[in-house]
């Protein structure tokens, strides 16, 4: 919870302060009290209230008061609503390092099964596309409300060539913007296991996508020891580990967040939060009337049970 107006919580210190002066003029109420030799009358004629009864008005009144404090500072409550017109692009690495079985079945399959899942978490009013590249963008498909689309580019990857990562990002920065300054909210998800070593500079790339206001979600996928079948008969594997410090650097540009997935469970795990992450929005709605009614409805509690058990207003 958040407030526009601060200050007025100050009037809060008001209710702790009332129930200290209250305790004080209860002891002292007790310092000058005296021997009074008829108190059954005394008792009569105070009436047949309880103690607690004479203190249900107070801790009304008390927390009217702390309810038209809280109204004052004009409190703001955040809550997820679902998005209806949005767009994501999945850029999906298929270069030759994405055959490494450090994953299983292999990094590419995984990646597949877990775009996938996020496609399945995504609203059907969102506009997904996708990117499949390696040493360019190999196969694509524009933000469309169809999302079966999108599952044919990435269910149809081959692993092989390069790592293009620049040109696949600018690639789909371009079909989100679609010429429009005042797109709707848009983000890209970037799947990739290696450091990108054709084209274009990726860290431009993600400046550029803070300016438009595209978030790119990287996910760096593999594990440090992860190997390929050298072609020559008798050499070792080449090794292929994934770059986690280039995905981070790519989604810190971008305003995006990084994640980093060693296996095919941990990848899915991830995708299913971003489908659910980039399916909501976080909005604010003012909740002063509700405060300022609560506070209300207690002042009248307060005078109706004051009257009701002590005959006076607290």
């Amino acid at each position: 919870m958040t407030f526009a107006a601060p200050l007025w919580l100050a009037a809060l210190a008001l209710v702790p302060a009332a129930v200290a002066a209250s305790i004080q003029a209860r002891r002292r109420a007790r310092r000058y009290a005296v021997r009074f030799p008829a108190v059954t009358t005394l008792r009569l004629a105070a009436g047949t209230g309880t103690s607690w009864q004479r203190r249900v008005p107070a801790a009304f009144a008390l927390g009217a008061i702390a309810a038209l404090a809280l109204a004052l500072a004009r409190p703001h409550v955040s809550y997820s609503a679902a998005v209806n017109k949005a767009a994501v692009m999945l850029v999906s690495d298929e270069s030759g390092s994405m055959a490494a079985t450090d994953v299983q079945p292999t990094r590419l399959a995984a990646a597949e099964r877990a775009a996938d899942t996020l496609i399945g978490e995504l609203p059907s009013t969102v506009r997904v596309g996708a990117i499949a590249f390696s040493s360019s963008p190999n196969a694509v498909q524009g933000p469309v409300a169809n999302h079966g689309a999108a599952r044919s580019i990435i269910d149809g990857q081959v692993a092989n060539g390069a790592t293009a990562t620049g040109d696949a990002l600018e690639l789909a920065l371009g079909l989100l913007r679609g010429g429009d300054p005042k797109h709707p909210p848009s983000a890209i998800v970037l799947l990739s296991d290696g450091a990108a070593n054709a084209g274009l500079d990726v860290s431009s790339v993600a400046r550029q996508a803070r300016a438009d206001k595209i978030p790119i979600y990287t996910v760096a996928l593999g594990t440090p020891g992860g190997t390929l079948p050298n072609p020559e008969p008798f050499a070792p594997p080449v090794p292929v580990p994934p770059d986690p410090q280039l995905m981070a650097q790519i989604a810190e540009l971008s305003g995006g967040r990084t994640f980093n997935a060693q296996s095919a469970d941990e990848l899915s795990s991830i995708y299913t939060h971003l489908g659910s992450q980039l399916g909501t929005v976080t909005r604010r709605r003012e909740v002063t009337a509700e405060f300022a009614i609560g506070g209300l409805v207690l002042l009248l509690l307060a005078a109706a049970t004051s009257t009701r058990w002590s005959g006076r207003l607290p």
